[in-house]
């Protein structure tokens, strides 16, 4: 099934950024008239290299495996969750289904309350009513996942490469998904040093500390932007210039500055939500040293399948690493880990897998110092 996706993937990018159209498709229940789909992204589009392009080439994929299915990205640019909201009750007429990257989009259970011939497909929350309360929809297909499971991983991997004992996470907002791969990463950091031999400090430097959606502080790194290259750019050099080795970023758009860091610096860096192998050429070598994923491509490839075969179920569900909707690159030719770092690696996934290793997470009652895995 992952070989079928990347060749999907593949042939999407052929074509990538470009509306898909073109011939007929017999089955599916808006076969006759053709799929129009939106993807509403904030604040940085869907070529921010991570987030919302992974998301957008698996709408892809599908557009060029059904010739009567064409999608429109969409982007809000501020990044404000009323102009979020906004934003896809601007075009909510004109589409059949509306894709909402994020957890900014969680607003739109009045939508769809009003709108029950549209089709919604929310990544990263799940919706609210009007009175902010969470809601199942029969139109709205919404996941969260459990993105500690990949910054554990991504954790071990640090730990386990790092030469200088120093090691960093770095965030955009201290949303819960944000958060959740902070705390993976730390309790993974802590896991390695705790039954793997390593010695690795995570660093964090106060005055990027983050505040999650209740106020509190979550400590770590935190650019406070999604869309803010030179923010990313100058906390990674601030973490590096403090010892630290390699970096793991989940901070969308503003990640490419902090890649950039590590280029010019030669450390390493952790990609985020998708294979970032490629991103990381550097001149002869590659800065690279694994990605942690979660693989939102083929879920919204997944769920639009099912749409289009009159198979649409809509609910609140959670993607882990039972769904193989989690993980880390271990693939030859695609990391740089040591053999022991990619055994310990599978072992902690099959660890996550079986549920004998459960990372903390923002709201999951577990903090990086106290989960059950030390």
């Amino acid at each position: 099934m992952k070989k079928f996706l990347v060749l999907l993937l593949a042939l999407a990018l052929v074509f990538a950024f470009a509306a898909c159209g073109g011939g007929g498709d017999e089955g599916g229940e808006a076969a006759g008239d053709g799929i129009k789909i939106a993807v509403v992204s904030s604040p940085s589009g869907v070529d921010d290299g991570n987030f919302n392009q992974n998301i957008y080439e698996g709408i892809v994929a599908f557009c060029n495996d059904n010739g009567n299915a064409e999608v429109t990205p969409v982007q809000e640019t501020t990044g404000d969750v009323a102009a979020a909201i906004q934003a896809v009750a601007d075009i909510v007429a004109d589409y059949d289904v509306i894709v909402c990257n994020g957890f900014q989009f969680a607003g739109i259970g009045t939508l769809a309350e009003e709108n029950p011939d549209k089709t919604f497909i929310l990544i990263d929350a799940f919706p609210t009513n009007a009175e902010g309360a969470e809601t199942e929809y029969p139109n709205v297909y919404a996941c969260q996942y459990l993105e500690q499971e990949g910054g554990f991983l991504a954790g071990i991997a640090a730990a386990m490469s790092t030469e200088s004992g120093k090691v960093a996470v770095i965030n955009g907002i201290a949303y819960p998904s944000n958060v959740n791969y902070q705390y993976g990463f730390e309790a993974g950091v802590a896991y390695a040093n705790a039954h793997l031999g390593t010695a690795a400090e995570c660093v964090e430097i106060a005055a990027y500390a983050g505040t999650d959606v209740t106020g509190a502080n979550v400590g770590g790194n935190y650019i406070g932007d999604f869309a803010d290259e030179a923010t990313g750019k100058v906390v990674a050099e601030a973490l590096i210039a403090q010892g630290c080795d390699v970096l793991f970023v989940a901070a969308g758009g503003s990640g490419n500055g902090s890649l950039t860091a590590c280029k010019e610096a030669g450390v390493y860096y952790i990609g985020c939500d998708v294979d970032q192998y490629d991103d990381g050429v550097n001149g002869d070598s590659n800065v690279i040293l694994t990605s942690a994923l979660k693989c939102m491509d083929s879920t919204v490839y997944s769920v639009l399948t099912d749409y289009a075969n009159g198979e649409f179920a809509g609910g609140n569900f959670y993607l882990d690493a039972t769904t193989d909707s989690t993980g880390a690159v271990v693939e030859e030719g695609r990391q740089q880990l040591s053999p022991e770092a990619i055994d310990a690696i599978k072992a902690a996934f099959e660890g996550l897998k079986d549920g004998s290793i459960v990372p903390p997470a923002n709201f999951n009652g577990l903090t990086p110092e106290d989960f059950p895995g030390l």
